[in-house]
């Protein structure tokens, strides 16, 4: 899923080629993808872009008014296989991946989203107030000071790795982004959110600010003025996060992971958990007594 980063990207991408320009029609592959009636659709034809925004994971298109109303907001939710792209003006909705397109003058957004589950949205609400509806109300993780930061930590007892992907205390981070944030505050994924020392908050703190900032600059000089593209939670670049076997750049340990649902964990054991290997719910429950409980056991195991 599209993360803080990566849908920053986006919106620094769209704002030189739509913002002031309007918005001629927009065009449905897949009638499933708009999630309201009213307001429809078809009105968002003919009025101006007057701002883009990002809400946690969620692209927000501002329309400016038109007679009778205050404008409209289109808000995109990407989830886990949404991307844009930009083509030329008028360009076909072509593939059973195309969703949606949104024509301009100058080119053509389109929305499409791989696999077979289609899991992104787009409403149309009409106003401020139908906008915050979308606003999970988290914390912006790079506009807050450390005391906002520990207070949003503070708020539920949950894994490090739950709180810092729940968007109703922060925003923007999810799968990816979390597992590289708690690599470099070097904290176990499984630690608990109300039990951490005033150091590890700061420690944490300044590992979400660090990791952030430094994947928005490495995607700004990736990209440089070109649409992105090939948007992915898998970067070679990446620490921890889809690197399971592979060695850790600190100090050389394989990654491991936990597997949960559809999504993973990734970390370091030296780094994060004192050597200690995280049971992994399935192989964990399997293996019983015969679970490497250390990182020590399991590479005498593999030798």
């Amino acid at each position: 899923m599209p993360e803080l980063p990566d849908v920053t990207l986006y919106i620094e991408a769209l704002e030189p080629r739509i913002l002031g320009e309007t918005l001629l029609a927009v065009r449905l592959a897949s009638p499933s993808l708009l999630r309201t009636a009213l307001p429809p659709i078809r009105s968002a034809a003919g009025r101006r872009v007057g701002e883009v925004r990002r809400i946690g994971k969620r692209i927000a298109l501002g329309l400016e008014p038109a007679a009778g109303d205050d404008g409209l907001w289109l808000v995109l939710h990407l989830m886990i296989a949404g991307r844009l792209h930009w083509r030329e003006p008028e360009a076909k909705l072509a593939g059973r991946h195309a969703l949606a397109a949104f024509d301009f003058a100058a080119g053509t957004l389109t929305l499409t989203e791989a696999g077979a589950k289609k899991r992104a949205s787009l409403h149309v609400v009409a106003d401020e107030a139908g906008l915050a509806e979308h606003d999970p109300g988290g914390l912006e993780p790079l506009s807050a000071d450390l005391a906002a930061f520990a207070a949003a930590l503070a708020r539920e007892n949950h894994t490090l790795k739950r709180t810092l992907t729940d968007p109703r205390l922060f925003s923007g981070i999810g799968n990816a982004y979390s597992d590289e944030i708690l690599h470099r505050a070097r904290l176990s994924p499984l630690a608990m959110s109300a039990k951490l020392t005033a150091e590890e908050i700061a420690r944490l703190y300044a590992a979400t600010q660090a990791t952030l900032t430094h994947w928005i600059e490495l995607l700004r000089r990736q990209y440089g003025d070109a649409f992105p593209e090939k948007v992915t939670a898998f970067r070679p670049e990446m620490a921890v996060h889809g690197k399971y076997r592979q060695p850790c750049p600190v100090c050389g340990t394989a990654v491991q992971r936990i597997r949960y649902a559809d999504n993973e964990t990734n970390y370091c054991p030296r780094c994060q958990t004192e050597g200690r290997l995280l049971a992994d719910r399935g192989l964990s429950r399997l293996l019983r007594s015969d679970w490497p409980r250390t990182i020590d056991e399991l590479e005498r195991l593999r030798r």
